[in-house]
């Protein structure tokens, strides 16, 4: 059978190089519930509401900042190590169509526990909807993607192995999602080391998150530790937040004065 042959688009070659980086990381999966009814009521009630994607990216943070293990990366290069970084780099996974093609692009979010949720909104949906060369983050990855395979394989490989660097290439979490379109559980692959996925908002105010990770850096028993201290943090400083803002932008009552 005759067929057409088509150019491997710039997107697909990067999702390509991604597969062949994460094809040897051991990962683990840990699948629950969240019962989120505090975040969905302070969401529903806020002026302004952030998408799920910013406040799972800034709730992840938060717990990362209290719990070392999901700062830290395992490394290669000189030696085997694992290395902890000061503060989290979130890569978010952003769905766009270019050139008539469906495609998935990383979105850097540096230190989002240091933001607002507004602000980590605002970074995700310009990723979203402005030009490719107008988002810092994707004109790096794709420039690198435009190099040659050998020349791709050595930047990656040095990416991925010295501490400092996989932290500005790759960040120390991922976030993705196909909520939007849809319920299903994502088990997505990536260099790792942590990558977290969440379903759709269900009637009892749940949702189901999917947490993998690396298992040569840590283990079960943390991992379900660290989604009940997510659910706590959603629940508690991200709903406080957003009830916060809407205290905000409420007008304040004008009281008379007597004359």
């Amino acid at each position: 059978m005759r067929g057409t042959v088509r150019k491997i688009t710039l997107p697909r070659r990067l999702v390509a190089d991604l597969m062949h980086a994460s094809i040897r990381v051991p990962f683990v999966s840990l699948t629950r519930p969240l019962n989120l009814r505090g975040l969905s009521e302070a969401r529903a009630q806020a002026v302004e509401r952030p998408g799920w994607a910013a406040i799972f990216v800034k709730a992840f943070a938060l717990v990362a900042k209290e719990q070392p293990i999901l700062r830290t990366l395992y490394v290669k290069w000189p030696l085997p190590a694992f290395y902890e970084l000061p503060r989290s780099v979130a890569m978010v996974a952003v769905a766009r169509v270019e050139d008539g093609q469906d495609c998935v692009l990383p979105q850097k979010v540096a230190a989002p526990d240091e933001l607002s949720l507004a602000e980590v909104d605002a970074l995700i949906r310009h990723a979203k909807t402005a030009p490719i060369n107008e988002v810092p983050a994707f004109r790096k990855i794709l420039r690198t993607t435009r190099l040659p395979l050998p020349l791709r394989r050595l930047f990656w490989a040095i990416g991925l192995n010295f501490g400092r660097q996989r932290a500005n290439y790759f960040g120390s979490f991922g976030v993705t999602s196909v909520a939007a379109y849809g319920a299903g559980q994502l088990h997505a692959v990536s260099p790792g080391p942590f990558v977290l996925s969440y379903g759709v908002e269900k009637p009892d105010q749940t949702i189901e998150v999917v947490l993998r990770w690396d298992h040569r850096v840590t283990d079960a028993a943390p991992m379900a530790k660290a989604l009940n201290r997510l659910e706590q943090v959603l629940n508690g400083e991200i709903a406080a937040e957003l009830r916060a803002n809407r205290q905000q932008t409420e007008p304040k009552p004008v009281r008379a004065v007597a004359t």
